[in-house]
């Protein structure tokens, strides 16, 4: 390794108290969504700018998207910029992270602390977004304060970004910056986003699957269930529906792709409600929810095809009609969708320069594929800018008592500042 990464990862290492104190003023401020009826992140994207406001960053910018829900009718994103060795013209990286966090759920179940009263024990600070996103988002912070230490310029810029929203889809995120300041983004950028991996740091995440959550209404018509004849079980229908789909996209969009894990599509019925509440109710309502995971290469509107002919096919098997109003109904309804971005190369610069620096730092082989969840990653692969995903975590993202490994800020800093220098 060079003198100037041996110094960096010593003044990386003496500042895990720093590291352990800002993660715990960050986790104090409850960054939620105001799709969760919160107030946004305003508070913290505040104590962000406060924290370096002395730092000697050669840029630093706010970008505030309009919602008039949020707390001064703003989501902001922060850019903050330290060129590397040819100034401006410098070659650049990004590393993206985002302050927002999901609610705490069930606090009966938060027994080491409060959701938003973080502590520190047994080399860990405890409390609601101190692993999402809070921990990566510090060392983050922290591998560019060590790098000004020292009076130290990278290689590349690196452009740290914390950014709103990414719990509830990004629209006041980095999809709204892409859309409404284009001029930001670079395709030769490279572009780290810390927010998945495994408790090793070996596994970076070149690719996602598409999403496609798909509600299903069925109606029928309400009867009392030693009368079946007289009306139609919304339920039956239903059932059956969901049977065949489920069978028909298993069997029709089946293939395997080892570059995921799992290496298929999945097709899970997730969610059911109807409005029977007695046992002797045949329904004339039925709600199923489908959480699709799909594999780049099949399309969701040939999935959302083929749901929709089965639908005909059973509405034909079970068609009966009452005052001239043929049943049963089928209706779809998709609460989400998310089309597959192409995969980073996993033999791209990005990657590889990950791959160089785990091995320096750490001895160790990772492994390169894809999920089956989400990021947004895959806003910069669809603009053709090549992202990866990693982070060392213990995964414990959105569970009660959610908590950050204090070693894995330090050494997950070290690790970025040398993606930076090498």
């Amino acid at each position: 390794m060079s003198e100037n990464i041996e110094r960096i990862l010593q003044e990386v290492e003496g500042l895990r108290d720093k590291m352990t104190e800002t993660l715990m003023e960050l986790v104090k401020i409850p960054a939620l969504s105001p799709d969760y009826g919160g107030e946004g992140e305003y508070d913290k994207a505040q104590k962000l700018l406060e924290i370096i406001k002395e730092w000697p960053f050669d840029r630093v910018e706010v970008y505030n998207a309009p919602d008039e829900r949020a707390k001064n009718g703003v989501r902001p994103s922060i850019l903050a910029y330290y060129y590397g060795e040819k100034g401006e013209e410098s070659s650049r990286i990004w590393i993206l992270t985002h302050m927002d966090i999901v609610p705490p759920g069930d606090l009966s179940k938060w027994t080491v602390t409060e959701p938003f009263k973080p502590v520190v024990k047994d080399g860990k600070v405890y409390g609601r977004g101190s692993e999402d996103n809070g921990q990566s988002l510090v060392a983050s912070l922290y591998a560019v304060k060590a790098m000004m230490n020292l009076g130290i310029r990278p290689k590349r810029t690196v452009i740290l970004a914390f950014v709103s929203d990414e719990e509830t889809g990004s629209k006041y995120g980095v999809e709204w910056l892409m859309r409404e300041h284009p001029e930001l983004f670079r395709k030769d950028d490279l572009v780290l986003v810390p927010d998945g991996g495994n408790e090793e740091g070996t596994f970076i995440e070149v690719a996602e699957k598409s999403i496609l959550w798909l509600r299903v209404r069925v109606k029928g018509r309400q009867v009392h269930a030693s009368m079946p004849d007289k009306g139609l079980n919304a339920h039956r229908v239903a059932l059956d529906f969901a049977y065949h789909l489920d069978k028909l996209l298993h069997e029709k969009y089946g293939e395997r792709d080892e570059l995921f894990e799992p290496p298929e599509s999945t097709f899970e019925p997730t969610m059911v409600r109807g409005p029977a509440d007695s046992p002797n109710i045949a329904p004339g309502e039925h709600e199923v929810v489908f959480d699709c995971r799909i594999l780049p290469r099949y399309g969701i509107d040939d999935i959302l095809a083929d749901a929709k002919a089965l639908a005909e096919e059973i509405k034909e098997k079970y068609r009966k009609e009452f005052n001239g109003e043929a049943l049963p109904e089928i209706e779809f309804e998709v609460l989400q969708r998310g089309d597959a971005a192409p995969p980073t190369d996993p033999q791209g610069e990005i990657v590889k320069l990950l791959q160089e620096a785990l091995r320096k730092l750490r001895g160790k082989e990772a492994k390169v594929g894809g999920i089956g969840g989400g990021t947004f990653a895959a806003y910069f692969r669809k603009l053709g800018i090549p992202a990866i995903v990693w982070a060392t975590l213990d995964e414990t993202a959105h569970q009660p008592n959610e908590y950050a490994k204090i070693d894995n800020i330090v050494e997950d800093a070290k690790v970025m500042a040398a993606l930076a220098l090498l």
